[in-house]
């Protein structure tokens, strides 16, 4: 009977030290969290988060090395993605943000990744999101000659010129038009390797009428009437306009065609 106790006994703490052994195993191994990314439909990625270890000192911000298991639930290659990873606390407001980004996925592998990131709190639970995809435009200087031309992108009136504009990767059309000259299009292509920086200046035609450029940069068009010491006169639109000579930088002149005198028509005669 003492020896069937005895064993009973003996039996019982080897499995409480079992247990005692195993509890802190499973804990260990527990992730602190595990997402599949989409949220919605058949996943294609599965990250597997192990607990976030805090680093030493840090003040204010607490830094955190992060451990993730990215696996590709999905038969085809992953080439590359970058996700947003952003860190909550127990209130569910965002204290810490960072990324992952993953190359070369196949169907079924697993890549273990390992970052730094910090955080204004104490991280409980976190979220990834897949950043939108922006379109990539180009910043260009577009000018004319002369100045103060109605500028269209594609159709769209952008303003006159001298203007910065944005342009996307693509064919365009920049269209340049100012009462008095001749109208043009200027075709433009922007390629995915060009950089923000350039510039593109137009000549407009040949003017219609005569201009005269004032010091204020605008331009006026129209038929020169005549030129005095102080006062230019100058046809707008079927409207006389005068001018201040101190006001004008320069005026240009259309060339035109001489006109014929009116003569009286011939008349045959008989020899």
């Amino acid at each position: 009977m003492l020896v069937a106790f005895v064993t009973s006994l003996r039996r019982f703490c080897l499995s409480f030290a079992l247990l005692l052994f195993t509890v802190p195993a499973l804990a260990k191994d527990t992730p602190f969290q595990v997402i599949e990314w989409p949220s919605n439909g058949t996943p294609a990625l599965r990250f597997t988060f192990d607990k976030l270890k805090q680093l030493e000192g840090g003040g204010r911000m607490r830094g955190y090395t992060v451990s993730v298991a990215v696996q590709n639930l999905s038969p085809r290659l992953i080439p590359g993605a970058r996700f947003s990873l952003y860190l909550f606390d127990k209130n569910k407001v965002r204290v810490g943000e960072d990324f992952i980004a993953i190359n070369n996925v196949g169907p079924g592998e697993t890549v273990k990744l390992q970052f730094a990131t910090s955080a204004s709190g104490v991280p409980v639970s976190l979220s990834i999101q897949a950043p939108t995809q922006t379109t990539k435009t180009v910043s260009l200087t577009v000018n004319s000659v002369p100045q103060g031309a109605v500028l269209k992108l594609d159709q769209t009136e952008l303003g006159p010129t001298p203007r910065v504009i944005n342009v996307t990767v693509g064919k365009h059309l920049l269209s340049f038009s100012k009462e008095g000259f001749t109208a043009g299009v200027y075709p433009l292509e922007i390629s995915p390797e060009d950089v923000s920086g350039g510039s593109v200046s137009y000549e407009l035609g040949a003017s219609a009428f005569d201009s005269i450029e004032l010091r204020d940069g605008s331009v006026l068009s129209g038929d020169l009437v005549s030129i005095s010491g102080m006062d230019v006169e100058i046809r707008v639109g079927g409207n006389i306009q005068h001018i201040d000579r101190n006001k004008i930088r320069r005026v240009m002149f259309v060339q035109r065609g001489t006109p014929v005198p009116n003569l009286p028509a011939a008349t045959a005669t008989n020899p």
